[in-house]
């Protein structure tokens, strides 16, 4: 993706996230019963897939969906007790809810234990959950369970007598209590006064529910660059390691070594050649084995690991102290000389791949800091071969200088010349990595909520950080391993003016600004606590019928922000990408925003039942129901937070996405559904 470029180069560009049906929670449900005894288990068992977690019970209210059980109808059956998750539950302290949020990894089961009253009995019962990843999060879903039959055990009489009278005991001020409810609300209903809300007519209706998955593929299906910005973003790390003390140094030495070696020079570019591709083919088996020690989604989990984003902040540290000269990261001596005297016993290709691994160990001090920035870097994409192709890209920009100059031995005569401003260089670099070790640190922090790194102090830091670098780089001052007569040169110059004219951008984030350039970097602008620049956004419409009705009749696009109460990543989104001053104006002016919350428990007027795409049946009890299906039936999409841009027919303008707190790929993503809607009202 983009970012991996912005990582080494400062800047930021956008990702684009699809719409797509995700099963990564499965259930089995059964009845478990003894042949002795009058009681039973009502058993919920998971699987959930690797970066997935699933909440456990009594969260509270103003919590995500917590799991639990609901009765449909039951007879001959008495529920004892609560349910009981059994596993390992997992606490930790959500910032977004301000709450420690209880859940579960890998398998959970959820058993809710019952009693027999009566020879026969019957059931219909259902487990409601909820399921998050660090990108989406499920709609709370339900997993149904239908059973009767005879009772394992039958009580006596007396028994299930009492249980009876204890049942209708319950019931009983339950119904008085919705009795008086209703009455409650009749009143209300005669007394308010409700607000007149735009209606359709049937047809319409039916239209606006009319499945355009297909329609939506068409945006979604460009093939993703993001291998391809990982490729680049390798390629400036290897640029960048190439002008290093450790490594520029040796390209002449090398040339001059193949063109001695060999009086015929074509032979000679012939082995500089495969040298530099054996160079290739060795930081390529790097990517390999990070690869295939991890796999894609061990990956991608450290990424999003709390305990890792510390490592690694810790890792970067250690770099950014090794290039700014406290101390070198070498590997033993002892391997680059075994390995030389190996290449200097052998002869042909293997001699001169030895010599290629010689000078990978021997550059290691100043090559591993770079190459360990870009591995922490592609590991949040996910891909198990997106480490490789990093370090394809990282390669190829150290082997072409050694093949290029032993093609064109005169270029050496031009080439720069190894001096201090390669210290300078390795110092400005330990300064960028200093910079995202606090990105990896706001990670950690954000999840264990302890406040350390809000947005304000972050920005501080990052200010401290490319001051300093732009007065190290004006000559103010030196660290140990510069010289001691250093004086500006004209790049050094420029590239100062871009460090401090950076710092001096980020100055009015401490008090609020969105500060766009950085916005995937810096913490959250709700961490923030004096905020001069909150756009409040709210949607103007919960119900999807009456927002597209309102819509029609102002001639605007939609915003369908499928949604939920207790979605964290949709809080996210909502703190750091929609107060921004250009996503807030167009969302409020341009666009009818409507939020579908596919966790809302109200009751629908009347129960539903619909046939899912798989063919089985769902009762569609409440309104969050009712939006789930219509973003699964509709859209083909079933996590959440999910953006769809729609016309006034309901058809997709744009792709969908999902959550991304790139603030500049989201404008460019309203302003695309934007110009697709006019275009399509002026054919």
């Amino acid at each position: 993706m983009r970012k991996y470029v912005s990582l080494l180069l400062l800047f930021l560009v956008a990702t684009v996230c699809h719409a797509q049906m995700a099963d990564p929670v499965k259930f089995t449900s059964q009845l478990k019963t003894a042949a002795d005894k009058a009681e039973g288990e009502i058993v919920f068992t998971a699987t959930i897939d690797k970066g997935w977690h699933v909440y456990s019970t009594n969260l509270g209210s103003d919590g995500p969906v917590e799991a639990s059980f609901h009765v449909d109808k039951k007879d001959g059956v008495e529920l004892v007790g609560k349910l009981t998750p059994r596993g390992k539950e997992i606490s930790e302290m959500d910032p977004m809810f301000g709450m420690k949020l209880r859940y579960f990894e890998n398998k959970v089961q959820f058993v809710q234990k019952v009693k027999f009253t009566k020879p026969t009995y019957s059931i219909d019962c259902y487990l409601e959950f909820g399921a998050c990843n660090e990108e989406m999060c499920l709609p709370p879903t339900q997993v149904e369970l239908h059973k009767k039959g005879k009772s394992p055990a039958t009580v006596t009489d007396a028994e299930a007598g009492a249980l009876m009278a204890k049942e209708q005991a319950q019931e009983q001020p339950a119904q008085e209590a919705k009795a008086d409810s209703a009455k409650v609300d009749e009143a209300k209903a005669d007394t308010a006064s409700t607000p007149a809300v735009p209606t359709l007519a049937g047809g319409d209706m039916q239209q606006l529910w009319t499945p355009v998955i297909d329609e939506l593929k068409v945006y979604d299906t460009p093939v993703s660059n993001s291998l391809f910005y990982i490729f680049l973003a390798g390629l400036v790390g290897g640029f960048l390691a190439l002008f290093t003390p450790c490594v520029w140094p040796i390209i002449p030495m090398t040339v001059s070594f193949f063109l001695k070696r060999n009086k015929d020079r074509r032979k000679a570019i012939r082995e500089a050649v495969i040298y530099g591709v054996s160079i290739v083919v060795i930081y390529v088996a790097l990517g390999l084995v990070v690869s295939m020690l991890f796999g894609a989604s061990a990956l991608n989990a450290l990424s999003t690991n709390a305990v890792f984003n510390i490592l690694f902040c810790l890792l970067l540290v250690v770099f950014a102290a090794s290039f700014f000269g406290a101390f070198e990261i070498t590997l033993p001596s002892s391997w680059s000389n075994a390995i030389d005297a190996k290449s200097e016993e052998t002869s042909g290709v293997i001699s001169i791949f030895l010599m290629a691994f010689t000078l990978a160990l021997v550059s290691f001090s100043c090559t591993g800091p770079i190459i360990g920035f870009l591995l922490v870097a592609v590991s949040s994409e996910g891909s198990i071969v997106a480490p490789m192709v990093g370090m394809f890209g990282f390669a190829v920009a150290l082997a072409v200088p050694f093949a290029l100059f032993a093609m064109f031995p005169t270029l050496l005569k031009s080439a720069p010349k190894s001096g201090g401003w390669m210290n300078v260089l390795k110092v400005v670099l330990g300064f960028i990595e200093l910079a995202f070790a606090l990105k990896f640190l706001s990670v950690a922090d954000l999840a264990y909520g302890w406040h350390i790194l809000d947005r304000e102090t972050f920005l501080a830091l990052w200010i401290a950080i490319f001051g300093l670098m732009g007065l190290y780089l004006l000559g103010i001052y030196n660290f140990p391993h510069d010289d001691e007569n250093r004086r500006t040169n004209v790049p050094q110059f420029f590239l100062a003016l871009i460090s401090l004219a950076f710092a001096i951008y980020m100055v009015p984030g401490l008090w609020g600004a969105p500060l766009k350039a950085i916005s995937a970097f810096s913490p959250p602008a709700n961490t923030q606590d004096f905020n001069l620049y909150t756009n409040e956004v709210h949607p103007r419409f919960t119900d999807y019928e009456a927002g597209m009705a309102a819509a029609r009749l102002e001639g605007k696009p939609v915003v369908l922000d499928f949604t939920g109460f207790g979605c964290v990543n949709c809080r996210k989104m909502e703190a750091a990408v929609w107060p921004d001053a250009k996503v807030a104006d167009l969302l409020n002016k341009d666009y009818v925003l409507v939020s579908l919350y596919v966790d809302d428990k109200t009751p629908l007027p009347e129960q539903m039942t619909v046939t899912e795409s798989d063919g089985k049946q769902r009762t569609l009890r409440t309104v969050g129901d009712k939006w789930s299906y219509l973003q699964r039936y509709k859209f083909g999409s079933n996590t959440q937070p999910m953006y769809i841009l729609v016309d006034n027919d309901g058809k997709p303008l744009a792709g969908s996405r999902s959550y991304d707190e790139d603030i500049s790929a989201y404008v460019d993503f309203l302003n695309k559904g934007l110009e697709n809607y006019k275009a399509g009202n002026n054919r």
